[in-house]
């Protein structure tokens, strides 16, 4: 029996695909393809090989472009493929109003990928610009083959990691800022081994370890050496992380018992005035028998916390719902509700009071990072969107003092996403309270995306953080981001734990972003100097011809 070999352009490639399958495939389509792919590596998949696939195909493409604007334009088609895949679950928040905003659905989550994508394209831009000018034809072919194993190759997977690490960075603060989905979010698995892989996210935040991601996941460019290199990186990773756990402990004196309230109402009810009653009646239940059961455990000061919005009308203004609920929760220190309170202004906040035993308010937080185009319409926009331009901002994180517990720092919902900006600076709280209501999204991925950033806030900051969420997931963390207890999405239920003290403070919550700032500055232009210093004749070539025009 004959075999025929096929031709060298259509024999298989690395990953199992051929060239020529892959070339029938427009070349817009795979870019887009690629960037979905890797949305299977963030929460709850982390299908994490899927980057060394999606990273090294990218770097490729972008160095294999005709010039700097065809490698934004690749960049763009990435970023909108991972982050429309990473954000379909903004649909469901337009289901839930399906009568008014039916013919939206198919907008959302492109329309928030748009953005985002432009820093990837920018990123991409700049790759080409520094380090293609020279790039040799092992650097990549319209297929993503090929490695950059020759000179320049390392130099070439530090820059694509820097560039992209500063334009997650920019994306923080741009328009008040969206870093969600952040790559050094795929390391957090459940359990032990995401605990362990996190741990660096206390020196260097979700932003270093994005960077970390990025430069193990561009390993597969600089051949077998490049991929040994990134095992043993991952051996040292886990291994710093391992010895953080063991070696660092909690200080100070005792923690809250916290009793986090999830009532499991659906968004359609906790609208319907007519429900809202009901509403009250299931949380005031609810947080009687978990403040009961919470007493019966013979710890610390017992506080109960409702979520975000969840009391079914105007707290601050309605005393004898105040006194109701604290007289139904005997024992309890204090409790931490969600409202909407009113300002001066006659503008609406988004609010976290303080309630005590006696019905009294002692302390309010007002939400201070809105959700744009959801809680407030950005100035530059000719036309309404947000009814009556929606609520109005806090001043920014604060730390709240209950009577009898322990400092506590106040994260409203979308608040927790955003790193350095968890806590008050200079008056450092004892632990941390999140409080959301996830039931815009469903039973899918965007809850859990958000119960990873704020786990992550917890590691970050050595803190632990209690999170009460409507509709779920509700659970609690200690600093080291280790899970104290847990209610699943779609369960009304509480979670009811004894934080432990909080961790010596953290090398991020001293030095705050600048840490990242610096490591992806350094690395960025680590990967520049061979091509700055290798072209010395290409600029002067170039001068020249100037001159002679």
């Amino acid at each position: 029996m004959n075999v025929v070999a096929p031709p060298a352009g259509e024999r298989s490639s690395a990953h199992g695909f051929s060239t020529r399958a892959l070339r029938r495939i427009p070349g817009w389509l795979r870019l887009i393809l690629a960037g979905a792919l890797c949305a299977l590596a963030l929460p709850p998949c982390f299908v994490l090989p899927v980057l060394w696939v999606g990273v090294p195909f990218l770097m490729r493409q972008s160095l294999a472009a005709t010039g700097w604007r065809a490698a934004a334009w690749r960049g763009f088609l990435f970023g909108m493929g991972l982050h429309t895949a990473g954000l379909y679950w903004l649909t469901d928040a337009i289901l839930v109003r399906a009568d008014q905003f039916w013919w939206f659905v198919p907008f959302a989550a492109p329309l928030c990928a748009v953005p985002l994508a432009c820093f990837i394209a920018a990123g991409c831009a700049l790759f080409r610009l520094v380090a293609g000018a020279d790039a040799g034809p092992g650097t990549g072919t319209d297929t993503g083959a090929g490695t950059f194993t020759g000179t320049g190759g390392g130099a070439r997977l530090l820059l694509f990691a820097g560039l992209w690490t500063l334009g997650d960075l920019l994306r923080s603060v741009v328009f008040t800022g969206f870093p969600w989905n952040l790559w050094g979010s795929v390391w957090e698995w459940p359990g032990l081994g995401g605990t362990v892989m996190t741990q660096p996210a206390a020196w260097v935040s979700v932003h270093g370890l994005t960077l970390f991601t990025l430069l193990l996941a561009g390993a597969p460019t600089l051949g077998r050496r490049g991929v040994a290199g990134a095992l043993a990186g991952i051996v040292v990773w886990a291994a710093a992380g391992a010895a953080r756990l063991a070696l660092l402990h909690p200080v100070g004196g005792p923690s809250p018992t916290v009793v986090l309230v999830q009532g499991d109402i659906p968004e359609h009810e906790k609208q319907d005035r007519a429900y809202a009653l009901d509403t009250f009646r299931t949380y005031l239940r609810l947080s009687a028998a978990g403040v009961a059961e919470a007493l019966r455990r013979d710890h610390g000061p017992v506080v109960f916390v409702w979520p975000e919005t969840m009391f079914p009308g105007l707290l601050d203004q309605d005393p004898e719902a105040r006194a109701v609920m604290m007289n139904a929760t005997p024992g309890a220190a204090a409790a931490l509700i969600g409202s909407v309170r009113w300002g001066t202004d006659e503008r609406p906040r988004n609010s976290l009071m303080v309630v005590v035993p006696g019905g009294n308010i002692t302390d309010t937080y007002d939400k201070a990072h809105l959700v744009p185009m959801g809680e407030y319409q950005p100035g530059f926009l000719p036309f309404k969107v947000v009814p009556g331009g929606g609520f109005a901002a806090g001043p920014g994180p604060r730390t709240l003092r209950p009577p009898g517990v322990p400092a506590v720092g106040a994260l409203i919902c979308y608040e927790v996403i955003f790193p350095g900006a968890a806590v008050q600076e200079g008056d450092r709280p004892r632990w941390i309270v999140n409080v959301t209501n996830d039931a815009w999204y469903g039973d899918t991925a965007g809850p859990r995306q958000h119960l990873a950033a704020a786990r992550m806030r917890a590691v970050e900051e050595g803190l632990p953080l209690g999170r009460a969420a409507n509709t779920g997931i509700t659970a609690a963390f200690d600093g080291f981001g280790r899970e104290l207890g847990r209610l699943e999405w779609g369960r009304a239920g509480t979670v009811i734990a004894t934080l432990p003290p909080p961790l010596p403070p953290t090398l991020f919550s001293r030095a705050g972003l600048i840490v990242p700032w610096m490591l992806a500055l350094v690395v960025t232009l680590l990967g520049c100097l061979p091509f700055v210093y290798r072209r010395p004749k290409f600029w002067h070539k170039s001068v020249n011809s100037r001159r002679h025009l």
